[in-house]
């Protein structure tokens, strides 16, 4: 099995988007324990198809990001990429709020701190400017949004970013084709493992809000993983119908 686990923000406040520095703890230890690979995102979509393999990713740039999680995976040698919303940085996640449940109000990373994280060996990706669903943007929004990031991660850090996430998850046709043509890859919130032919620019993840249980993250790869794997998918389908159909009958 080969799959890239999301991470937000390593909290304690029980939020959607939070996993307690207890449990981020652990899930470290058992990645630099494992046996399973943890590799760059990059290196994963190119890693032996046989092979249990994993890819770590952040989004939005928390700053405890820097205090919480970087200090353990850099003990540990663990490569990781954070995704950074560039409108945000120096200033806290005042966005729309995560459809699904509430967030926290948390301090995103400056660029001073982004830059140092980099040095240390952190990869940044690009997340919009300012986080917003892609699909409700027009193509000149769509460009601003994507190729401003980019943008923005090259000129304050002198590297291009190679990955892009998707706020949300979304995209849209349009904005599918912008993001290929600014990065090599890119990652969605499909609930999922990768499989041999997935598109790059189209990448599922692992959510480790539902990884959370003393029997999540230690039974990767196993056949009890993939069932809990596609149960969640089931419940989160239904979650999304039912809040569809409340705003529906609501407007």
């Amino acid at each position: 099995m080969k799959a890239i686990l999301t991470y937000h923000s390593v909290d304690s406040s029980g939020s959607v988007i939070s996993v307690p520095p207890a449990t981020f703890d652990r899930h470290v230890r058992w990645m630099a324990s494992s046996g399973v690979a943890v590799v760059p995102l990059q290196d994963l979509l190119r890693t032996d198809v046989e092979r249990d393999a994993i890819a770590i990713t952040f989004d939005d740039a928390y700053t405890n990001f820097m205090e919480e999680a970087w200090p353990r995976l850099r003990d540990h040698g663990l490569p990781v990429t954070l995704f950074v919303p560039t409108a945000f940085t120096g200033k806290t996640n005042d966005w729309s709020a995560l459809p699904g449940g509430d967030m926290p109000s948390l301090p995103i990373l400056d660029w001073t701190r982004l830059n140092r994280l980099k040095d240390e060996g952190v990869s940044l990706g690009a997340h919009t400017r300012r986080h917003p669903d892609m699909r409700t943007l027009d193509a000149r929004q769509l460009e601003d949004e994507v190729w401003g990031s980019v943008e923005d991660l090259h000129r304050e850090t002198g590297t291009k970013p190679e990955a892009f996430a998707y706020p949300y998850g979304f995209c849209g046709s349009a904005g599918l084709e912008i993001v290929r043509a600014a990065c090599a890859c890119a990652c969605t919130t499909e609930l999922r493992p990768l499989r041999q032919g997935d598109d790059a620019h189209l990448l599922p993840r692992l959510d480790t809000f539902y990884l959370r249980g003393p029997a999540g993250i230690e039974h990767f790869g196993r056949r009890s993983f993939r069932e809990y794997l596609r149960l969640r998918l089931q419940l989160r389908g239904l979650k999304q119908r039912l809040l569809t159909g409340r705003a529906t009958n609501g407007r």
